[in-house]
């Protein structure tokens, strides 16, 4: 199996001793000039990563925001070449990780859109609903196209999948914060459960951990920040840009941003 380089962006980033703020962005929510504002004001503000969804038309692991978002896109014609420019100008900012369903790996077809993603900047792509049965070939094919191949671990992750997806993964293993529920949860935390998942993906790789899903007030991402390499917001994002607008969401960018800026706990490194 190809091997990436050992410094990668998500490297640097991730394991700085700072816990870092990726923010999701789906593509094609706006033309591409709004979206460009709207990327450079998130930035401004302090997203060190972008995620930038790929819209789909059956995103089942997403909540109603950000299915929304998609389905508005798909609307607008959005197609995988407009994502391409939504990743080339976000990775002008920061590290970019692109977040497709297979579906739209698959048909685009999986080298050709490792390929032009990496071309346009892309640091690595986490496929949310990756297939047991395309992981290997999969992080092969990203890892020959110089990109990380990040992987999602629910919680309930059995022991042999576990080793299975670090096995396949590079960049970062994802540990959703709310274990069973969709994007944009906004319910309660058991701090504890985050925690022991956390602890448990280090034990079982070296890679950088990174949180979302649920992470949604910047008291929540304080409390997890210690815990992980970085917190991802999503939702809450995606709902202010579509309901309050660019100015809205890129203070609740820099309230998160001020949340997570500690120091990342000695313990969450073992």
């Amino acid at each position: 199996m190809p091997h990436l380089p050992a410094t990668t962006p998500l490297d640097i980033q991730l394991r700085r001793p700072y816990t870092s703020l990726g923010v999701f962005l789906p593509a094609g929510m706006t033309d591409s000039a709004d979206e460009q504002r709207t990327i450079d004001a998130l930035a401004d503000n302090g997203v060190d990563l972008f995620e930038i969804g790929v819209p789909c038309r059956t995103p089942f692991l997403d909540g109603p925001v950000i299915a929304s978002a998609y389905y508005e896109a798909l609307a607008r014609g959005t197609h995988v070449r407009d994502v391409l420019g939504t990743v080339s100008y976000a990775s002008r900012r920061a590290p970019v990780v692109v977040m497709p369903y297979w579906e739209s790996v698959a048909l685009y077809r999986p080298r050709r859109f490792a390929r032009e993603m990496k071309t346009v900047g892309a640091a690595g792509i986490m496929v949310v609903d990756l297939p047991d049965a395309q992981a290997r070939t999969w992080a092969d094919t990203l890892a020959e196209a110089g990109l990380s191949s990040p992987r999602l671990v629910p919680p309930h992750t059995t022991d042999d999948t576990l080793a299975q997806a670090c096995a396949t993964a590079s960049g970062w293993l994802y540990a959703p914060a709310a274990a069973h529920e969709p994007t944009g949860y906004q319910g309660p935390l058991d701090l504890a459960a985050p925690a022991r998942s956390v602890r448990r993906l280090r034990k079982a790789s070296a890679l950088p951990v990174v949180a979302g899903i649920g992470i949604s007030t910047p008291a929540l991402a304080r409390a997890v920040a210690p815990l992980v390499n970085g917190v991802m917001v999503g939702s809450l994002i995606v709902g202010a840009l579509a309901s309050t607008g660019r100015e809205a969401a890129a203070g609740l960018v820099a309230d998160f941003a001020t949340a997570v800026g500690t120091p990342v706990a000695e313990a969450s490194h073992g």
